[in-house]
C-alpha cells in the first residue's frame, strides 16, 4: 500500500498524525525539551491490520495494543513490516509468555508473578513498571509502595530491561498534576535503575501535560485513528 492507496482507504489519517506530531513539537518547545525525546506510539486497538499498515507507510514505527489476541494476529499478519509492537494493556500472567514473542516492550508491569513469567521467556525485553495513580487498587498499576520491590524484582532477571515507568492519568484529577506525582515515583525507580529513564505517560487529550512532566513515550490513539470501531 502506497501512501497515497494509505491516504484514500483512510481518508484523513495523514493529516491527523502530521497534527499529533505538531502538537507533540510545540508542546516540547513549550517545556523547553526537543521532540526527538518522545517516541510516538500510536494506539490501533479495534482497528484493522490495514490501518497499522497505512500508518507504517505514513512512517509509524511503533504501534500500541492493550488486547492480547488482536495484538497477537496483527503483528502475525503484519510480520514483514519494521514495527515495534508495545503491549500497553493489563496482562494476565498466563499470557504472558506469548505477549513476550511478538512485544518490543511491555508497558504493564504491576506485580512479581508478571516479572517472573516474562523472565522464563529466552530473550531481552522491554518492560515498564505501571504505577497507579489513584487510590483505587481495581485500577491497573502497582500500589506506590510496591515500587522498590518491583523495581528490585526486575533487576532481578537476567532478561527485562526496564526501561522506567509507566501510568494513566485518572479522569478526577487535573492531569498535570498526576504526571508531576509521576515524575516523583520515576526518581524513585531510578535511585535504583538510573538507566530506566524512560515515562510512558500522554493520550490524546493529556500528552501536553505529560510532556511537560518528562514523558518520553505517549500512547495516542483517537486523535490519530480516528473513531474506533465497535470491539470485535
Amino acid at each position: 500500500m502506497s501512501v497515497t492507496e494509505a491516504s484514500a482507504a483512510y481518508e484523513g489519517l495523514a493529516d491527523r498524525l502530521h497534527a499529533v506530531q505538531d502538537g507533540i513539537a510545540e508542546a516540547c518547545r513549550a517545556a523547553g525539551r526537543d521532540a526527538s525525546e518522545t517516541t510516538l506510539i500510536v494506539v490501533t486497538k479495534f482497528h484493522p491490520a490495514s490501518l497499522v499498515e497505512a500508518l507504517a507507510e505514513l512512517g509509524v514505527r511503533d504501534v500500541g495494543e492493550n488486547r492480547h489476541q488482536e495484538a497477537r494476529e496483527k503483528s502475525a499478519q503484519l510480520a514483514g513490516l519494521d514495527l515495534n509492537w508495545h503491549y500497553i494493556g493489563q496482562l494476565q500472567t498466563k499470557k504472558a509468555r506469548q505477549a513476550a514473542q511478538y512485544a518490543a516492550a511491555i508497558h504493564s508491569i504491576d506485580r512479581a508473578q508478571l516479572v517472573d513469567a516474562l523472565a522464563s521467556v529466552d530473550r531481552a525485553l522491554d518492560v515498564f513498571l505501571q504505577i497507579n495513580l489513584t487510590d483505587d487498587p481495581g485500577r491497573g498499576g502497582a500500589a506506590p509502595s510496591e515500587i522498590e520491590p518491583l523495581t528490585e524484582h526486575i533487576l532481578g532477571t537476567e532478561s527485562l530491561v526496564l526501561r522506567g515507568v509507566m501510568a494513566v492519568a485518572p479522569l478526577e484529577e487535573p492531569a498535570a498534576q498526576a504526571f508531576e506525582r509521576l515524575a516523583g515515583y520515576s526518581d524513585r525507580v531510578r535511585a535504583l535503575a538510573p538507566e530506566a529513564t524512560a515515562i510512558s505517560a500522554g493520550m490524546t487529550h493529556d500528552y501536553a501535560e505529560a510532556i511537560a512532566a518528562g514523558a518520553t513515550h505517549l500512547r495516542i490513539g483517537s486523535a490519530i485513528t480516528g473513531n474506533r470501531p465497535d470491539a470485535r
